[in-house]
């Protein structure tokens, strides 16, 4: 067997240390992009921005109660206009849109009572 020059030992030894090295980065890669680290760090991030974001509101409404209680009384509006509409109706009209409407008849047609009809049985 034919020993090695100084070089090619250098070199060997500079590759097995790349080498080393390389799957120390590898073994810790993998370690952050396991998905529940992935998970845990997303989730820490927002809890984290969330806490802020309340933060920052509840500092705005102590400097202006009026305009957040304003901008509240906006949302919950919008959120409840269907209910309010109906309600804006019947004080108007004394009506809601939500009530039967009666069939039309033809004006010498007596009204419609007891519309549901009697089941026949067959036999």
């Amino acid at each position: 067997m034919k020993a090695d020059s100084p070089q090619v030992q250098e070199a060997r030894e500079q590759a097995g240390q790349a080498r080393h090295k390389m799957m120390q980065t590898l073994h810790e890669l993998t370690g952050r992009l396991a998905p529940g680290t992935l998970a845990r760090d997303a989730w820490e991030g927002a809890k984290t921005k969330g806490a802020d974001l309340a933060e920052d509101a509840v500092d705005a409404v102590r400097k202006r109660p009026v305009a957040a209680t304003g901008a509240l009384a906006a949302v919950a509006m919008f959120l409840a206009r269907e209910p309010l509409m109906d309600l804006a109706g019947k004080l108007w009209n004394g009506k809601s849109k939500h009530k039967a409407k009666q069939p039309k008849r033809k004006p010498n047609q007596e009204p419609v009572r007891g519309s549901r009809r009697k089941m026949e049985t067959v036999e």
